[in-house]
């Protein structure tokens, strides 16, 4: 019994479990490329240590050696050991950061050359001090990696994106939705993946579609999206209010005008001079949120908009000559280039049919062709200016992608792309935390290394 009441309840968690919208997976070959940079900027680190002063003795010799000596020690270390294993985890603010370090660090064997004053001395000692040196290196090592990790690579994790605004109308959601999942061929990130009007912070589009998968591991990055990531941008922008436009006077294609103009010309000769000669107004309104729809043969996106004509005059109301409806369909080109996501698109069908008559949406015929050139000439590039721009995808900063190849599935895409440095870990970290606080000091650091010394 008790046995079927935890089985309900596990399925009963799964059953509310948040679908991500975008997903990540870091694979080995990145893996190493960031191992290789972080051994780079832990070399430098270890190179701070600095071994103070060393006071004994051997039968009737005591011995205290200082800055103030005069004289110089080369030691140099062999057979170093280091292991070290880092806990990631989801902070409540939804970002990863380092959860613990384990580490262990033992110097073998040391060599020092002595010279100044007491040279003599200290060579004869030397057993003595390399084995003090040892230790104290050892006790220290650590210390230094605990510091790097818990301070300074989580100061560096913290430039990652979690919730940020992409422009003035809407923002981005980045949290992780649970703790990442380590392989030994792989970092996978679930993430919320979500976008929301500013205006509205506290609104979030249900997630009812398909979750993404990811499992390639041939290139060092993988970032997959859902359609509901794309879909919620979309409806963002809409309830931000940006899906609209209004095209008045010049503003409208000449052409187009004229075109217009004697379409209506039955009505529009039954008004007063001065609407007559009135600006023609073209206005565009997005009546419902549009829709992504990615399949393995490309990504499209569904639109349904009002077409309301009109003439403005000045200083009188407008006067409604036609209404109509809009069904568009776009294709959606999506590329990954630096750290941002851009989608290129481009209207593939269009069609204006009257929501009163089947008569009315005949008489319309003729002016589709010029509506889509309008749309295609004038509105097109004001969408593209803006996808263009891009979003920026939850990667730390001084890193970039490239070569992202976009494959498609049913409901979800995936990049795969590869990784590099455009800054180097110490560039970015003195960057983002104070050169005041740079050192292991600064931290509470754990016990030191147990391993024999």
């Amino acid at each position: 019994m008790a046995l079927c009441g935890a089985l309900f309840l596990a399925l009963l968690a799964g059953a509310h479990a948040e679908i991500p919208g975008c997903k990540i997976r870091i694979t080995s070959m990145a893996l190493e490329l960031v191992k290789q940079e972080a051994l780079s900027f832990l070399e430098q680190e270890l190179e701070t240590i600095i071994i103070p002063d060393m006071k004994g003795g051997e039968g009737q010799f005591y011995y205290n050696i200082s800055d103030y000596d005069g004289g110089y020690i080369n030691a140099s270390a062999k057979d170093i050991s280091i292991r070290t294993a880092l806990r990631l985890f989801r902070d409540p603010a939804g970002r990863m950061k380092v959860f613990n370090i384990s580490c262990q660090a033992s110097i073998s064997r040391m060599h020092a050359a002595f010279g100044g004053t007491f040279r003599k001395m200290y060579e004869f000692l030397s057993v003595f001090v390399t084995s003090g040196m040892r230790f104290l290196l050892n006790q220290q090592i650590c210390p230094v990696l605990y510091h790097a990790g818990m301070v300074l690579l989580n100061s560096l994790l913290d430039t990652v994106p979690v919730r940020s605004s992409v422009d003035n109308l809407i923002g981005i959601d980045y949290s992780l939705l649970k703790d990442p999942v380590v392989s030994t061929s792989s970092l996978d990130m679930d993430f919320r993946g979500a976008f929301f009007p500013l205006t509205q912070g506290n609104w979030s589009l249900p997630n009812q579609a398909v979750e993404p998968q990811l499992q390639e591991e041939e290139r060092m990055v993988y970032v997959a999206f859902s359609e509901f990531f794309f879909d919620s941008a979309m409806e963002s922008y809409f309830r931000a209010g940006a899906l609209q436009l209004s095209l008045v006077g010049d503003k409208v294609p000449h052409d187009l005008d004229v075109l217009l103009r004697a379409s209506y010309f039955g009505s529009i000769i039954l008004l007063s001079p001065a609407e007559i000669d009135s600006p023609l107004k073209l206005e565009l309104k997005v009546t419902a949120p549009p829709r992504c729809t990615i399949k393995p043969s490309g990504t499209t996106i569904s639109v349904t908009a009002s077409v309301t004509i009109a003439l403005a005059p000045r200083n009188q109301s407008e006067v409604q000559l036609s209404s109509m409806i809009m069904d568009a369909r776009l294709s959606a080109k999506v590329t990954l280039r630096g750290k941002a996501l851009r989608t290129q698109l481009d209207l593939r069908k269009f069609r204006i049919y009257s929501n009163h008559s089947a008569l009315e949406s005949l008489a319309l015929i003729p002016l589709q062709a010029p509506l889509k050139t309008m749309l295609q000439i004038g509105v097109m590039p004001l969408l593209n200016e803006r996808t263009q721009r891009g979003v920026q995808i939850p990667l730390p900063e001084g890193m970039a992608f490239v070569h992202g190849v976009v494959t498609n599935h049913a409901g979800f895409l995936t990049i795969g792309t590869d990784l590099r440095f455009v800054k180097g870990l110490r560039e970015v970290i003195e960057k983002n935390w104070p050169a005041t606080t740079m050192g292991p000091q600064a931290s509470s650091a754990p016990p030191p290394s147990t391993a024999a010394v």
